[in-house]
């Protein structure tokens, strides 16, 4: 976006910010059923078989697939408790947010917070693959959950 289309919202300030975001890291996508949807992505689409791993502090089940650097991440929830599984009986599957590289969360959530966002996780949360992960309020975010994605020495989530 232009500097003046984010200076005319009322919920960003404009900022240069050195470290912001580096690049979209994945895409998550709420699922009811990993062993249902992976076959889709693995065999229809063509992604090859993706990692799956348990994020217990999540309740989630995870299947991550690889597409040129960017991931596909299908959440399957693991308890009627989970954010996954609140979401999916609200809006139904679909996408469920986008998550975005960084290389220092804790500066991403400085900035969220100076800029006025809601920043859901501070301190932040384990995430899939030995991540920190924080999310942004979409109600700040144009209606987009927002997650900023930092993996163990600042390279990103799923590398």
């Amino acid at each position: 976006m232009a500097p003046d289309v984010l200076q005319a919202s009322t919920c960003i300030p404009y900022n240069h910010h050195t470290h912001m975001i580096q690049q979209i890291d994945h895409i998550g996508i709420a699922v009811k059923s990993l062993d249902a949807t992976v076959p889709y992505y693995r065999d229809a689409l063509g992604l090859g078989e993706p990692h799956i791993e348990e994020v217990p502090t999540q309740k989630v089940r995870v299947a991550m697939f690889d597409v040129a650097g960017v991931h596909i991440e299908l959440l399957e929830p693991t308890s009627p408790e989970s954010a996954i599984a609140k979401a999916i009986e609200k809006k139904g599957e679909g996408i469920h947010h986008i998550a975005f590289k960084t290389n220092d969360i804790a500066d991403n959530i400085s900035q969220a917070k100076e800029a006025g966002l809601t920043v859901l996780n501070d301190p932040p949360v384990p995430g899939a693959h030995n991540t920190q992960v924080t999310f942004l309020h979409p109600k700040c975010t144009f209606g987009v959950l927002t997650e900023f994605c930092q993996h163990p020495g600042g390279c990103g989530c799923g590398k």
